[in-house]
């Protein structure tokens, strides 16, 4: 019994917010991490950038706030917009 539990917690997923490595370093990464890693894995954020300019970025955060109901308020929002542009935003 004891070998099922830890082989279940072994196989679990690791939380999103363990991620941050995987983002660039700069100023709201950990915003970032918090906010889109409570719902998503932070490799999303790297697999779509290089198809992502600063108004589709906008998007995308409008997106998860309106459709999907993030908790993000619009100040962290903004934060996470300018980190995104920084960081992973493509020329338009």
């Amino acid at each position: 019994m004891i070998r099922m539990v830890v082989l279940g917690m072994l196989l679990m997923p690791r939380p999103a917010l363990a991620e941050t490595g995987t983002l660039a370093a700069g100023d709201g990464r950990d915003t970032v991490a918090a906010t889109c890693g409570t719902c998503h894995s932070l490799d999303y954020i790297r697999m779509n950038a290089p198809f992502l300019t600063p108004d589709v970025w906008q998007a995308e955060v409008t997106k998860m706030r309106v459709a999907f109901g993030a908790p993000i308020d619009d100040d962290v929002a903004a934060e996470v917009q300018r980190y995104l542009n920084a960081h992973y935003g493509t020329k338009p």
